[in-house]
């Protein structure tokens, strides 16, 4: 029982930060000056990957016989990064906006690296989790080549 209460714990960690990461991107999408535009589609997919994430995850909570957690609460610092994304969203430069996206993108780079971390996670639910985090560090790569080409100017 203990094994599964784990799992359930780690998927709702990374059920939540998905959805921090989803609203970032939604956040940081609509606050884009007309001279970033080129960014609204790139953190509009990297919202809608992570909200296909959190329904993976859901129906993998499910399947360990529990409900997932809505994403409204914060039960870890893996959380606070991308809060701090939304709340910094002062600056309107674009390599201000690529930098903080960056933090975040860090920060659920290293969810799920901790996450795969478990050794009793499944067969079923590592595959899951491998999957997604190549999307999330391809995710991180984008927002970090961006950035970078944007300090080289």
């Amino acid at each position: 029982m203990e094994t599964q209460e784990n799992i359930v714990q780690v998927l709702n960690d990374l059920i939540e930060i998905n959805n921090d990461r989803a609203d970032g991107f939604d956040r940081a999408s609509s606050d884009l000056q007309p001279e970033n535009i080129d960014l609204k589609a790139i953190f509009e997919k990297f919202a809608s990957d992570s909200r296909e994430n959190s329904i993976q995850l859901a129906g993998l909570v499910g399947k360990n016989g529990d409900s997932p957690d809505d994403g409204n609460t914060i039960l870890g610092t893996l959380h606070r990064a991308w809060i701090d994304v939304k709340a910094s969203f002062g600056g309107n430069d674009r390599h201000s906006i690529l930098a903080e996206c960056e933090r975040g993108e860090d920060a659920i780079k290293k969810a799920y690296r901790d996450a795969l971390q478990h050794n009793d996670l499944g067969t079923e639910v590592r595959e899951v989790l491998l999957k997604q985090q190549d999307g999330v560090s391809t995710g991180h790569d984008t927002i970090k080549a961006l950035r970078d080409a944007q300090k080289a100017l």
